[in-house]
């Protein structure tokens, strides 16, 4: 049994294991009653959170390649701590394109003019077909949540009779560039899961969307912010080798060879990350935890515009363009920053996920990799059980992978984590503060014969 209640009464030594949102978030909280020690093995602070400064004719520049948007309808803790942080935001555009066959087929969403960007789509009666079942699937999936079952999302656009048109010009691309990963893997996301982020971020909805908005001077203003109280607390560039668990704490080896020791350990990493650390992993973990798989996605910063649809009607915030309609490999995301972030009168700027050519190398202003969670049937079991390994030999984890792989998901993850570690609340209360991931009651899960005999 955890005896978390015990735990909170005292001042602990907790060790917090990456900075991306769900670490930094977990010691930003804990911090406030506890001796906190942050490990990252970057040399910078954020995770995915990560602003790139360079220079223009203009002056300094400050553009996002990781996280870049939230809006306040879905994201309401991270709406709370950019307010508890006094961090700024601007309102952003989430314009959505598609750009197949080099070109060939294109438009861009909504009811724009870009929507028509290429002229003959109004002869073509595929293109009709798609607008037709998008309606449709606007309409009908919604209300179909309570039927789906284990249904794959491939299964219940099977059943209920959408085209290929729909599927693989549209309905894919979008969850493609949203999740990072092939649009031929998409088919075997589970259909209400899917369904539920869609409808919960309103991209089921033609009219009155969520307003999307963006961190003035890039999303590194909140970072400053939330690790002020604790930034001399954080180790760059200390990659965690080891975790082994003692009676009575946790013993933390780095790739150095320096061992120390805590009382707690909150791991914050990717869910495979996690599982490599543990020198001792129990069959709950290793099960668990090995559930999630993740792709790797390289984000070039550059000022390519060939990697952007071919007509300029089309162009969009994000842009998928790829050769064919069904893609086997990472999918070609380019995001037009000038779109997504005030960037002033300066010339367009442009992130690419995983150019499918080498962008000019005189028009490359930085790189970097980020790795994304893959969801299937199989994640959506182990999300039920996630969080009945919380505690467990003094062991905490959260991630983004709690949830659908986004801010919010992670920032409640971290949030839940501290709260119920170190009996600290966060300053604020929203509604459904933890309707992105699967938070139990530790005391029933303690009281719970099945679950526990399952951790074993």
């Amino acid at each position: 049994m955890v005896d978390t209640e015990a735990k909170k009464e005292q001042s602990r030594r907790i060790a917090v294991v990456g900075t991306g949102i769900s670490g930094l978030s977990a010691a930003w909280l804990l911090s406030q009653r506890h001796d906190v020690t942050v490990f990252e093995a970057a040399d910078r602070i954020g995770g995915h959170t990560n602003t790139v400064t360079f220079s223009t004719d203009q002056g300094q520049v400050h553009v996002d390649t990781g996280f870049i948007v939230y809006n306040e309808q879905t994201y309401p803790n991270l709406t709370a701590l950019f307010q508890q942080l006094g961090v700024a935001t601007a309102a952003s555009n989430m314009s959505f394109a598609v750009s197949l066959n080099n070109g060939g087929f294109e438009y861009s969403g909504g009811t724009g003019p870009g929507l028509l960007a290429q002229k003959s789509n109004i002869l073509r009666p595929r293109f009709w077909a798609m607008l037709a079942d998008l309606l449709r699937f606007y309409r009908n999936a919604p209300r179909d949540l309570h039927l789906m079952g284990d249904l794959s999302l491939d299964e219940y656009l099977s059943r209920n009779r959408y085209g290929s048109a729909f599927r693989d010009d549209h309905l894919y691309p979008m969850a493609a560039a949203i999740w990072s990963t092939p649009a031929m893997e998409v088919g075997s996301y589970p259909a209400a899961h899917f369904i539920k982020f869609c409808r919960n971020h309103g991209l089921l909805l033609l009219r009155n969307r969520p307003v999307w908005r963006t961190v003035l001077g890039g999303s590194r203003e909140y970072v400053k912010r939330i690790t002020a109280s604790f930034a001399d607390r954080i180790l760059l560039s200390t990659p965690v080798k080891r975790i082994h668990r003692l009676p009575d704490g946790v013993e933390i080896t780095t790739a150095d060879g320096k061992a120390m020791r805590f009382d707690d350990v909150v791991i914050a990493t990717h869910a495979d990350q996690a599982l490599d650390m543990l020198a001792d992993a129990t069959r709950a973990e290793r099960r668990i935890l090995g559930a999630f798989a993740y792709t790797q996605n390289r984000a070039v910063l550059h000022t390519d515009s060939r990697f952007m649809p071919r007509r300029r009607a089309a162009w969009s915030s994000w842009n998928y363009v790829a050769d064919m309609r069904i893609k086997t490999s990472l999918p070609s995301i380019t995001y037009w920053m000038n779109r997504l972030q005030p960037l002033g009168e300066i010339p367009d700027i442009f992130v690419t996920l995983n150019p499918a050519r080498e962008p000019d190398q005189g028009k490359i202003i930085a790189e970097e990799t980020y790795h994304h969670p893959v969801f299937d049937a199989g994640t959506e079991q182990m999300r039920q059980e996630l969080w009945a390994l919380q505690g467990l030999r003094n062991t905490w984890f959260c991630g983004a992978y709690f949830g659908s792989g986004f801010h919010e998901d992670g920032l409640q993850a971290g949030l839940a984590v501290a709260e119920d570690l170190g009996g600290v609340s966060r300053p604020w209360k929203v509604a459904d503060d933890n309707n992105r991931i699967i938070r139990l009651d530790l005391a029933t899960i303690a009281t719970d014969t099945e679950i526990m005999e399952a951790m074993a």
